[in-house]
């Protein structure tokens, strides 16, 4: 572990009191001296460990330390998602996660120095706090300085995606350090003013914020607020989070009830997968446009990690929800649109890798990616050579469909081109293949029964 300043994590440089760095593979967390005091009194007062018996905070252990130094390693989380590819649940289970955890800690005198939604993320099917670092010691009369911040990051977004939908989460994309709430105010509904949570919590903020303007932060620090006081506003955030919902239409709806083939070749294209799957023995599968984890839970039993991903929010939450249900620990699905995957967001675009880099880190052994070919090449115009190139960036083995020009879908998708019809007579099976090939060796190719699909296995060039 000698010389880890040269792996620090690309995130890592905003907190005084530690860092993450690389150890070979093993991600690690350096504390330095400057919060050795708040790092033995967690550790010897048992606060740490009720976090992480409780499945509040990431476990971890000690690996070493000295006067100079502290190390400890986290276990290891397979994948990280961002606040912008969450789903509504998903969001709204993040938020009331961090108000448990700073509830608890105001109880035990200290506090969450932090709220950034960046410090939560999702493993073995639940919300998770990554930052260990975050915590402080409460001193009496002091309001949450971390408020503001909770506010940006979690109670705006989840009240804006109330009345706009989960698109809005989308703005945390470029706002990394959460969406301004003078921002925030600007998009709500008049009537929103006549809730005394959201009037005192963003409409009262924003009006603060803009009478002080730079001052605010300074003054927010000196001011007095009890204890109870405190815990009354944890409290009333945490209600309002619980009953918050959405009611947001989307084209998935009740996507399984309205596919074009019937149940036996339903059965048969899952059967299909079982047995191509099996012998490839993977550790980790993503299913690319899996909608709510139908085809991938045909696998569950037998892969130890599985991700999840579609456009369509519903589907997501739908999926999450069956998680939660039947304790998936092994399943994580998140928000993805194929044609504009995630960028590397923050200073110097590094802060947050882009969804790319994080699948190649990831690195599954076999990719899904289940009637979803016809959406990337007539929805987004996307050659197929070039969506090729796009899965052989972190494909091993990649399980596509391709739904045929007699396939109903496709008919569909081609009537809506009207006029540039004629520009897509590329779309047959021979040209995807083709395609397909510049990356990837055919192994194996066949019809699904009772549809007009054909399910292709590729595994990539060396």
């Amino acid at each position: 572990m000698t010389n880890h300043k040269n792996n620090i994590h690309q995130a890592s440089f905003r907190d005084p009191s530690g860092y993450m760095f690389h150890d070979g593979k093993t991600l690690r967390r350096c504390i330095n001296p400057i919060y050795f005091p708040q790092y033995k009194k967690l550790t010897e007062s048992g606060f740490f460990k009720t976090l992480i018996d409780n499945g509040l905070l990431i476990p971890h252990v000690e690996t070493s330390a000295s006067e100079e130094k502290i190390v400890i390693t986290p276990e290891e989380i397979p994948f990280i998602t961002n606040p912008y590819e969450w789903s509504f649940e998903q969001f709204k289970h993040a938020a009331l996660h961090t108000l448990k955890i700073q509830k608890y800690a105001l109880s035990k005198g200290f506090i969450l120095k932090d709220a950034s939604a960046y410090n939560v993320t999702f493993h073995k099917g639940k919300p998770i706090f990554i930052d260990t670092l975050s915590f402080d010691f409460y001193e009496e009369g002091t309001p949450w300085r971390a408020y503001k911040q909770f506010i940006t990051h979690f109670f705006g977004p989840l009240v804006l995606a109330k009345y706009h939908g989960t698109e809005v989460f989308k703005m945390l994309q470029t706002h990394i350090d959460g969406i301004p709430v003078k921002l925030i105010a600007s998009m709500l509904p008049g009537k929103s003013k006549l809730s005394s949570t959201l009037f005192t919590n963003i409409h009262l903020l924003a009006k603060m914020e803009s009478k002080h303007s730079e001052d605010y932060k300074a003054e927010t620090k000196v001011a007095k607020l009890s204890k109870k006081a405190q815990n009354n506003i944890l409290e009333s955030l945490f209600d309002y989070i619980k009953k918050l919902e959405i009611k947001e239409a989307s084209e998935w709806g009740d996507y399984y009830n309205k596919t074009n083939y019937e149940t036996a070749a339903f059965q048969a294209k899952k059967e299909l997968i079982k047995a191509w799957v099996a012998p490839l023995q993977p550790q980790k599968l993503i299913d690319v446009g899996g909608n709510d984890g139908t085809f991938a839970r045909t696998v569950l039993d037998k892969v130890p990690h599985i991700i999840v991903t579609d456009i369509d929010s519903n589907a997501v939450d739908y999926n999450y929800k069956q998680i939660q249900q039947n304790k998936e620990t092994n399943m994580l699905p998140f928000v993805c649109d194929v044609l504009q995957p995630a960028p590397g967001i923050g200073f110097n675009n590094t802060e947050r890798s882009s969804l790319i880099e994080r699948l190649q880190e990831y690195a599954p052994d076999v990719t899904m990616a289940l009637a979803l070919i016809h959406h990337i090449t007539l929805s987004g115009n996307v050659p197929f050579e070039k969506s090729a190139e796009f899965f052989a960036k972190f494909s091993e083995n990649l399980i596509i469909e391709f739904p045929t020009r007699e396939d109903s879908w496709v008919v569909s998708l081609l009537v809506r081109k009207r006029e540039f019809i004629n520009h897509f007579d590329f779309y047959n099976e021979a040209n995807f293949e083709a395609g397909y090939k510049k990356f990837f060796h055919l192994e194996k190719k066949e019809a699904v029964s009772g549809t007009k699909r054909v399910l292709y296995l590729f595994k990539k060039m060396k």
